[in-house]
């Protein structure tokens, strides 16, 4: 069974916390639960899991805090599903900017959030969509940018680096696998989120902002993403492999 994958729990909420944890073991997944930020960053230091599932509402350090300080340590790279009680798209869109990989709103049936996290763990480990890196080749150069396809960080023109969450690195390499090529949202949405957009899914555009602030870039004057009206977007630049170190 060493090849299960291991998903964590974060959820204050005890009965929530052992019914998925039962049902996700049912279906084949080694679980570890948490109820709080403390446990969750034992269980992580202890047993790194390949997924969390965690609570937006948690009381002291809620799961927004949780994301946000997950996505700047060195386990940035954990993919995150995030539960939220409210059905607000506000809190949605939080989430994502935390660094929160999906969000699924409460109440739901455990067999969405099974078929979710397999989704999420799919595109994190497959090309498309989360791009396996080809170890040969480990940089990637556009303009004045390189991205560290095995630290999964931008590099700048003076080799500064500037940190991803999962996010926005799989959107990046999306576009940098595309060049020059027109991208609709549900194309987006599905390549990095494995789902289909419903009519006010900004997920992506927020993503795409996210991205634009990493590289410096502009909507009004994009250099490198580019915004066609009524069709998606499009990745300007040219991107070339670039192997070694900076």
């Amino acid at each position: 069974m060493e090849n299960q994958d291991h998903i964590l729990i974060v959820d204050d909420d005890r009965d929530i916390r052992e019914l998925i944890g039962a049902y996700l073991q049912k279906n084949g997944l080694r679980v570890s639960l948490a109820a709080n930020g403390r446990q969750m960053r034992a269980v992580v230091e202890e047993d790194t899991p390949d997924l969390i599932v965690l609570d937006l509402m948690l009381p002291g350090e809620d799961g927004l805090t949780l994301c946000r300080d997950l996505r700047a340590g060195k386990h940035k790279a954990i993919p995150v599903l995030m539960l939220t009680a409210r059905n607000d798209e506000t809190d949605r869109i939080i989430g994502l900017e935390m660094g929160a990989d999906d969000y699924l709103p409460k109440p739901f049936a455990v067999r969405e959030l099974l078929a979710r996290i397999n989704a999420v763990l799919r595109r994190t480990r497959m090309l498309p969509p989360n791009m396996q890196v080809n170890e040969a080749v480990p940089m990637l150069a556009f303009g004045d940018w390189r991205l560290d396809t095995v630290a999964r960080h931008l590099l700048d023109a003076d080799g500064t680096q500037v940190a991803l969450s999962g996010a926005e690195y799989r959107l990046l390499r999306v576009f940098l696998d595309h060049p020059q090529r027109v991208l609709t949202r549900d194309q987006l949405l599905n390549l990095t989120q494995g789902r289909n957009a419903d009519q006010f899914d900004r997920s992506i555009d927020l993503l795409v902002s996210r991205v634009r602030q990493r590289l410096r870039d502009t909507a009004r004057e994009p250099r490198y993403i580019k915004t066609l009206r009524s069709e998606g977007y499009v990745f300007s630049a040219a991107v070339t492999l670039a192997a070694g170190e900076p």
